[in-house]
């Protein structure tokens, strides 16, 4: 079928396009501007039209073709979201039927019971799907309650609420029960909504929780303590926005709305997607959310940041999400110019460790080592095999050989105990003046609040440590080359 995803640098829409591709369908994907889908690894296998929800104009020759349209944007962060999406979806409704589209296809919230007073998000997302069904277009609603997948607003929230606070004093609504689903059977019911009998439909996975269970069950999954957790009535829904918005780094505009909504229970209350659409089998919560941490069973992925190989896309982050989504991750990045080639400069990276040392405040190295023995670490007493080679698995100190490319690349996984894990990336890079770039990046991924606060302790020493290890790398490398001249060869 010819399928147009508007939405497709968005969360949802980012995922869904190469799901379509891979189900056999040719699919054309609607953006404000062309540039933003340029470097999406599947950008040479859709057609892009660019356009806007808002300029009914620009729509004709976006829907011209098409049997199936997805409709998932949505405008929340903005103040008026919900005219915006009220103008945008009759637009788009009234394009859909002149072209002749003969299937809409929209992915909403779950519908509150009759009789009560609804946050603004829920009417929104309400009033679109009654705009979209009453095109005269045959219109499938799919009703999704919290998405469980890294880079979803929802998931993100409870990633961070969870992540930072091992004890809270939370709202009521911690105690209403929600069926959270993974953004993987969300995909799979999108592409199963192009030939379902149009109307709306209830999706959820597994499980039915509170919000206090899911706090719960993901610290679990996380490898996180047991969080206390105190409801009160004290907290309006405005102060928890508040509060969530302090807390995690989800954008205050997008939270009030969030917590908003969940105020109401979030169940699938008609269940009849199950039945028509039977190859979907919805994960159970923990399983959704070690797929959106990674956390795969029986794949050495869980310890690799760099790599995604073996995991399930879906739940991934993607470039295209928000830049406040995803978990925690602390960078610390050097570089420097290096006067030798690139030969002299990974002779003395893959030298690192060991009788070699660290280049850099030998009495900081020590005491951290020292540091991580009385606490059950492994120290710096490993050393290393060989005193100018590596390979990959092999012990390095208190660090593992995760990755190397020769003359390139030399990624290190810390063993030593830190509340997260922790990675050393040493990298040469040959300047066209014969010369090399040293580069250097230190990764941490805080595990719980103690992981954050871990951080914090020892930022201010990095000024002294990587920066002393980056210049004093650089110097080694032209000493090399100063007292052994084949090198540069």
């Amino acid at each position: 079928m010819r399928c147009l995803v508007t939405g497709a640098t968005g969360y949802i829409g980012g995922r869904l396009a190469p799901r379509l591709l891979a189900a056999g369908h040719r699919v054309r994907c609607l953006s404000r501007s062309t540039a933003r889908l340029r470097d999406v690894p599947w950008h040479a296998r859709v057609e892009i039209a660019e356009g806007d929800l808002t300029d009914p104009a620009s729509l004709r020759a976006a829907l011209d073709d098409i049997e199936v349209a997805y409709f998932l944007v949505h405008s929340l962060g903005r103040r008026d979201f919900e005219q915006v999406d009220r103008t945008a979806a009759g637009n788009f409704a009234a394009a859909c039927r002149e072209a002749g589209v003969r299937r809409i296809v929209y992915l909403g919230g779950p519908e509150p019971p009759p009789a009560v007073r609804t946050s603004a998000h829920l009417r929104s997302r309400a009033e679109v799907a009654r705009v979209l069904t009453d095109s005269g277009v045959p219109t499938v609603v799919l009703r999704a309650p919290v998405i469980i997948g890294s880079g979803s607003a929802s998931f993100e929230m409870l990633r961070h609420l969870t992540e930072r606070l091992p004890a809270m004093v939370t709202p009521r609504w911690v105690g209403n029960r929600i069926q959270p689903i993974a953004v993987r059977d969300v995909l799979s019911y999108l592409i199963a909504a192009a030939t379902l009998p149009p109307g709306g439909y209830d999706i959820g996975g597994a499980d039915v929780l509170s919000y206090a269970e899911m706090m719960q069950r993901y610290a679990r999954v996380a490898g996180l303590r047991r969080r206390v957790i105190v409801p009160t009535r004290v907290l309006s829904p405005w102060l928890s926005a508040y509060w969530v918005g302090l807390v995690t780094p989800v954008p205050n505009s997008i939270a009030r709305p969030l917590v908003a909504s969940v105020v109401h229970e979030a169940v699938a209350h008609d269940a009849s997607i199950r039945t028509l659409v039977p190859s979907v089998h919805p994960l159970g919560f923990d399983e959704a959310v070690r797929l959106a941490l990674g956390k795969i069973r029986n794949a050495d992925v869980e310890t690799r940041w760099s790599s995604a190989a073996g995991r399930d896309a879906a739940a991934e982050p993607l470039p295209s999400d928000p830049e406040w989504s995803g978990g925690s991750v602390y960078v610390d990045e050097r570089s420097r110019a290096v006067d030798a080639p690139v030969a002299a400069l990974w002779q003395v990276i893959e030298g690192v460790g060991g009788e070699n040392g660290w280049y850099s405040f030998p009495l900081a190295w020590s005491v951290r080592g020292w540091l991580d023995r009385l606490v059950g670490g492994v120290g710096l007493r490993r050393g290393r095999r060989d005193r100018d080679r590596l390979r990959v698995g092999e012990a390095l100190d208190w660090w593992r050989v995760e990755e190397i490319v020769p003359g390139e690349l030399l990624r290190l996984r810390a063993e030593m105990r830190v509340p997260g894990r922790a990675w050393l990336e040493m990298s040469a890079v040959a300047s066209p003046d014969g010369g090399s770039v040293y580069r250097q990046r230190a990764v941490f991924l805080p595990r719980g609040l103690a992981g954050h606060a871990y951080w914090a302790s020892v930022v201010p020493f990095h000024g002294i440590v990587f920066s002393g290890m980056a210049r004093n790398i650089a110097s080694r490398a032209e000493e090399v080359v100063a007292g052994r001249p084949d090198v540069a060869a």
